[in-house]
């Protein structure tokens, strides 16, 4: 006998039977999954940005602030991408207004942040 007489027996052999709605749960199990990494973690990034981008527009000589290179200052100027900062009796800066990590004091208010 040939090796090959064999062949058809094995490839008749069939696999085991698929769960009924196998694919469609995986389809909704990813899209379970997807969904919940956008309200975890997309989501809350886009809310945290857009307060910062409002924050940004809203100061205004005067307003003391801290960089997110740990300096403390106060707006002298504002330009189109930059803030003249102040932070000693002669020494300022030019920053990108980027870099701007949170507003500490305002002039007319108490403390804000």
């Amino acid at each position: 006998m040939s090796l090959f007489t064999n062949t058809p027996f094995i490839a008749q052999s069939s696999a085991a039977p698929a769960a009924p709605g196998g694919g469609s749960f995986q389809l909704l199990f990813f899209g379970f999954l997807i969904a919940a990494m956008y309200f975890l973690m997309i989501a809350p990034q886009r809310k945290k940005q857009k307060q910062h981008e409002e924050m940004l527009k809203a100061i205004k000589s005067g307003d003391q602030i801290l960089t997110s290179a740990g300096i403390f200052g106060t707006i002298t100027n504002v330009k189109d991408d930059r803030f003249i900062v102040r932070i000693s009796d002669e020494t300022k800066i030019e920053i990108a207004k980027g870099f701007v990590q949170s507003v500490i004091t305002k002039p007319d208010t108490e403390e804000t942040k």
